[in-house]
Formats: structure tokens, C-alpha cells, sequence
């Protein structure tokens, strides 16, 4: 049976890792526009830093949870392909599955990129990186590049999209844990699963609008319900 599972900030905000923007429309203060968005990077790039060096710091105080680990323990486990899909920039699913190494049918993508690591401007080329960035931090990489976050803004196409679509067609579940199903690409890969014949479930606090895409609900904390739905798998 092959798996695909989408997760989005619900599965890390019990590990302390905030979700993406407040009820006011706000991120930890900022407007979006200022500090997720090339043109906000363009106008302003030490605001930009100086907010991803913060969102970097305060990953390396968190730890990953009950339903990062029960994922860890699924890929560990798997009798076929598991794709994992995080929506999420923090590296928890990553030290889970450090804990407990998956199995050779697993892989893991990072869709809207990742924060502890950085990107050149002008070559393109993504290492590693959980230090501080400066306002315009000369690249090591191109002599004309800067290293910004390797984070995908608005306005930006996310990563691995032609991988994740055709893991997608071939898929029989698709499991989709804490996130809105409001915002695309990611909205639309329930339906790209239900066109494959996978049956699909919604992992969430509550039903979101997307729920009827869905063939089953289960709704409540991520660190129970997770562990909860695929021990009963």
C-alpha cells in the first residue's frame, strides 16, 4: 500500500512552534508582506534576516512531539512507498525520523523549503546553515549572490511539486494532518488522491472546509489523535 501524508503547522504547535499567522492576519507581528515575500526582502532585507534568525533560534529549543514520532514510527514500519509532505519550514520530522530511521520506501519533502537552511541568490545552491544570517550576507557560493532563507514566500512556486503529483497518482491513502486545506497547492492534493482511488482521511483540531473532500474525519490534539489513528491502522 502506498501512503502519502501532508502535514501543516497543527502537527508542530503542541511542540511550542508557533502557527503561521495569528487571527489579526499578523506573523509574529510582521505583515506578511514584509517578511514573507521577495519584494519585502528586496526592500528590506535585515527585517527579513533578523525574522528568520529569531524563527531559527527558537527551533533549536523545541522538540518534536508524539505525531512526529508516531510518522517516525509508520516510516520505520511501512510495507510499501510513504511520502511525507510538511508544509512546515521546522526540521522536526527530520529529528524523529533520526530517533527512528524510516524504512527504504520513505522519503520526506520539504514543500515550502526549510529554515535551517539557506539559499544564494545567484547560483541557487542550498546548504545547511542554523546560524544568524546578515542583512545582505555575502554567498560563498557566487561572487555576486547573497545567502537568503531557503524558505518558499508568497508569490514563490514550492518545491518538488511535479515529484509530489506523481506520488500522488499512484497512491491508495492520503492522510492530511493540521493543516487549514485552505491554501494551494497543497488544497488540491485530497483531490489529486480521490482521482487515484486512494481513500483519504483529515487529521485536524476541527473539520475544515475541505472536510467533505474526505472520507473519514478525525478530529482533536495532534499528539492524540495522530498516534491514535495509525496504531488503530
Amino acid at each position: 500500500m502506498n501512503l502519502v501524508v501532508l502535514t501543516g503547522a497543527g502537527v508542530s504547535a503542541e511542540s511550542g512552534v508557533p502557527t503561521f499567522r495569528a487571527s489579526d492576519g499578523l506573523w509574529e507581528g510582521h505583515r506578511i508582506e514584509e517578511v514573507a515575500t521577495p519584494e519585502g526582502f528586496a526592500a528590506n532585507p535585515a527585517v527579513v534576516q533578523d525574522f528568520y534568525n529569531q524563527r531559527r533560534r527558537h527551533l533549536a529549543r523545541v522538540q518534536p512531539n508524539a505525531a512526529h514520532r508516531a510518522l517516525a514510527d509508520v516510516a520505520a514500519r511501512w510495507d510499501g512507498d510513504f511520502l511525507l509532505v510538511t508544509q512546515n519550514v521546522d526540521d522536526l520530522h527530520d529529528r524523529a525520523h533520526l530517533e527512528r530511521p524510516p524504512a527504504p520506501g520513505f522519503e520526506l519533502i520539504h514543500m515550502h523549503g526549510e529554515l535551517n537552511k539557506a539559499r544564494c541568490t545567484a547560483s541557487g545552491v542550498v546548504c545547511d546553515w542554523t546560524g544568524d544570517l546578515e542583512a545582505e550576507h555575502a554567498s560563498p557560493h557566487h561572487p555576486q549572490g547573497i545567502m537568503r532563507p531557503h524558505i518558499v514566500w508568497f508569490g514563490e512556486m514550492p518545491l518538488e511539486m511535479e515529484r509530489i503529483e506523481a506520488v500522488l497518482e499512484r497512491c491508495d491513502l492520503f492522510v492530511s494532518i493540521g493543516t487549514s486545506g485552505a491554501v494551494y497547492p497543497a488544497a488540491g492534493f485530497v483531490q489529486s488522491a480521490r482521482m487515484a482511488g486512494a481513500r483519504t482521511v483529515e487529521i485536524n483540531l476541527e473539520p475544515t472546509q475541505g472536510a467533505r473532500l474526505f472520507d473519514r474525519g478525525v478530529y482533536g490534539p495532534a499528539t492524540e489523535a495522530v498516534p491514535g489513528f495509525f496504531a488503530d491502522l
